[in-house]
């Protein structure tokens, strides 16, 4: 197996870098991936930094020395967040990180108000401090917790009332001031259409699922690592066990 045929490993606390591992697929179909979702560990939101340090590291020698991935995508803005840093020092893959999609929303909506939902540890973190920082001069950046619409994705649930309710709660009372809204995590992805309906379409919402995955793209061909052909396999795991698998492939195929 050449460098460049080898698969690229995406990894998750659970099944929201699902969503990732989609966009991937579609900008990259030539390239073979391996996901793992950890729901034995899932929520990441609420553990502590050298925590997330430790289940990362675990992951990405697994996906490393089992399944010789070239290059290695943190589908969770939490373990971006805590661990990327350390990953990099540590692998000579690539190893590519996620960060909320702040940048774009507000040179769209500059003097406006952007929530950005994510979990605690993401919000908190110095990384995503920093960002809001830059930003909050020239725009009002609102920090909306979101623990329960992760547990609301890893059961499946993507729409309806029950998943109406739980975004209102999440904006906190927030709903009327945004001029736009962040999904600030991958599970929240697989919100999207119920978060448009519930502002009946007139907001804007963004993710960074492009934007890394086209990160990911660029840095393998600088280092020629790019896949050329034919179509790659697509391998999904969860710590979690088979029936966690099982439903990662029907969020894969929504």
């Amino acid at each position: 197996m050449t460098n460049s045929t080898k698969p690229i490993g995406i990894f998750d606390s659970g099944m929201g870098g699902i969503s990732v591992l989609k966009e991937a697929k579609k900008m990259l179909p030539f390239e073979s991936f391996v996901f793992f979702g950890d729901g034995k560990n899932i929520p990441y939101g609420t553990k502590s930094i050298n925590e997330l340090i430790k289940l990362s590291d675990d992951i990405c020698t697994m996906l490393i020395e089992e399944y010789d991935v070239k290059a290695i995508v943190i589908a969770c803005n939490t373990a971006t967040s805590a661990a990327v840093s350390y990953l990099r020092k540590k692998y000579e893959i690539p190893i590519i990180g996620m960060e909320p999609a702040l940048k774009p929303a507000v040179k769209d909506h500059y003097g406006g108000t952007v929530g950005v939902l994510a979990t605690e540890v993401t919000l908190r973190e110095e990384k995503f401090q920093k960002l809001s920082a830059l930003y909050n001069v020239s725009t009002t950046v609102l920090e909306l917790p979101a623990p329960n619409l992760v547990y609301l994705v890893e059961r499946g649930i993507v729409d309806g009332d029950e998943a109406l309710k739980e975004i209102q709660v999440a904006l906190r009372g927030e709903a009327s001031r945004l001029d736009a809204l962040v999904l600030g995590c991958t599970h929240f992805v697989f919100l999207r259409e119920a978060i448009n309906t519930f502002f009946e379409g007139k907001l804007a919402i963004y993710d960074g699922n492009l934007g890394t995955i086209n990160n990911l793209k660029r840095i393998l061909e600088a280092q020629a690592l790019l896949a050329s052909g034919p179509e790659g396999f697509v391998k999904i795991l969860n710590s979690g066990g088979d029936h966690l698998v099982e439903q990662s492939w029907k969020l894969y195929r929504l």
